[in-house]
């Protein structure tokens, strides 16, 4: 266990225990062992920290743009100084790789960086008037408090993906992790405290959804909301915001399809594919949930998919030898394991994986071999519904034509991935695809220079790029009669 020192939160600029002691342990997915104790915040603890970031507003809101992308670049700096201790950290509670960690450390710190440096660039507008006694001017203005909501599978990237922008825009956010993994959100929170961040403006509590998440997002003095969960989870975010009209950024659940084209370079669309379907073991909402091949070369594919699985190897997330760490909780192993079931019982045929590795050093994590599917259709739950798991059905299909029908098939609409040589093929079926982002010849997912965000019930708003300040600010029109 990597770690000693005590965990607390952070709240008006001091960090503290909840207001009545409690804590609750975080344990580490590979082998049950207990990493640490965070705090187990009531609400008081959330009242408390949201009437901070309300009093911290008018001093952060109206301070020049420049001097709190300085704090946001010192803050990335720290992160960077520290990525060893906290990646590490964050692969004991939540089970990644910890070279995926690393990556995760400095995903976070760029989304900082990127942010501050557009501090500097949060133009307004003048519009011409028809009259030479008029102006007509535009400016954005921090729309206030924030609440900022991120779930386990990638508790630090996400939360920077809302914190950077809205502390740039001007706005002091509230901020809680998952409970399954909150402990390196809260050290990263200590590189923004010493940063120099003023009190209130960056505060953190940790405890359950049923309690801090529902008494932060009901909180009256909260304007935002930045929510990256499940779609039902939205939902009731979205009922309980309307009572104030507040704000919303909801990323939500995806089922993202991959639609492999009969001139597709196979190798490139086997490893892409089984890289997307198993990273984080599947536990990715842009991770392939899908897979529509050609029939032409559907059989020549699923053999290089199989291959690659095979070669992916798993264990604990600190041996640095591994490709797949365990799944971070029991119920997305039952998840799986309910979805490979439902499968097979309609005919679909397990080619590998399908059940837990063997061996004493698996017996006390969540541990779960990477699964391949074929016979698939979309009667079959692992079809319709997003797994979090690694399971990755493939399904023949005639033509690319059929493909999109089939991908656009769902409700939810967040990324898409296509793999073709022909460039009309690839601008047209880009086109056709009802997601936010659509990967062609590539997995990347989401980067933080460009739009990330999801179409139908994959939510609404954008986070990364400079589009993502929008959302932290608000448009007031200035009309002055001068004469």
């Amino acid at each position: 266990m990597s770690e000693v020192r005590p965990f607390r939160m952070l709240v008006d600029g001091a960090w503290v225990e909840a207001e009545d002691g409690q804590a609750f342990p975080v344990t580490n997915p590979a082998t049950g062992e207990v990493v640490g104790h965070a705090p187990k915040a009531a609400a008081r603890d959330v009242d408390r920290a949201v009437e901070a970031a309300a009093r911290a507003f008018p001093g952060w809101g109206s301070m020049p743009p420049p001097r709190r992308g300085r704090m946001l670049r010192r803050a990335a700096d720290l992160l960077r100084e520290r990525r060893e201790p906290i990646a590490r950290l964050l692969t004991e509670e939540q089970g990644k790789p910890l070279k995926e960690a690393l990556g995760e450390v400095d995903g976070a710190a760029e989304a900082f960086e990127y942010f501050s440096e557009e501090g500097r660039r949060m133009l307004g507008e003048t519009i011409a008037t028809d009259s030479n006694s008029r102006r007509s001017i535009v400016i954005r203005q921090p729309v206030g408090p924030v609440a900022a909501i991120a779930p386990w599978n990638y508790p630090l990237l996400l939360i920077s993906w809302k914190l950077a922008p809205a502390l740039i825009a001007g706005c002091p956010v509230v901020a809680k992790p998952a409970s399954d993994t909150p402990l390196s959100t809260l050290r990263l929170f200590e590189c923004l405290h010493e940063a120099g961040l003023p009190p209130g403006v960056a505060g953190v509590v940790s405890g359950p959804a049923s309690v801090v998440g529902r008494a932060l997002v009901a909180h009256p003095l909260i304007r935002k909301i930045a929510l990256t969960g499940q779609t039902e989870t939205g939902k009731e975010i979205m009922r309980v915001a309307s009572d104030r009209v507040a704000r919303l950024s909801l990323e939500l659940g995806g089922h993202c399809p991959l639609i492999v084209c009969p001139d597709a370079d196979l190798d490139a669309a086997a490893h892409g594919g089984a890289y997307r379907s198993f990273r984080n073991m599947g536990q990715i909402c842009n991770a392939i949930n899908r897979i529509y091949v050609h029939q032409a070369v559907y059989d020549e594919y699923v053999d290089r998919f199989v291959a690659k699985t095979r070669a992916l190897r798993i264990g604990n997330g600190l041996d640095p030898d591994v490709d797949l760490g365990p799944m971070t909780n029991a119920a997305g192993v039952a998840t799986a394991r309910d979805h490979i079931e439902d499968a097979v019982s309609k005919g679909a045929r397990v080619l590998y994986g399908g059940a837990p590795p063997q061996g004493e050093a698996y017996r006390r994590g969540n541990f779960f071999l990477p699964t391949v599917l074929v016979n698939v259709n979309h009667e079959m739950k692992v079809m319709r519904e997003e797994t979090f798991g690694p399971v990755a059905p493939i399904m023949a299909v005639e033509s690319t034509d059929e493909a999109v029908r089939f991908a656009n098939d769902t409700p939810y609409g967040l990324v898409a991935y296509l793999y073709t040589r022909d460039l009309a093929t690839a601008i047209t079926v880009a086109e056709r695809l009802e997601v936010g982002t659509v990967g062609v010849n590539n997995v990347a997912g989401g980067e933080i220079a460009y739009p990330y965000g999801g179409w139908k019930q994959s939510g609404f708003g954008i986070e990364n790029s400079r589009h993502a300040l929008s959302e932290y600010l608000a448009v007031k029109h200035i009309r002055i009669d001068l004469g």
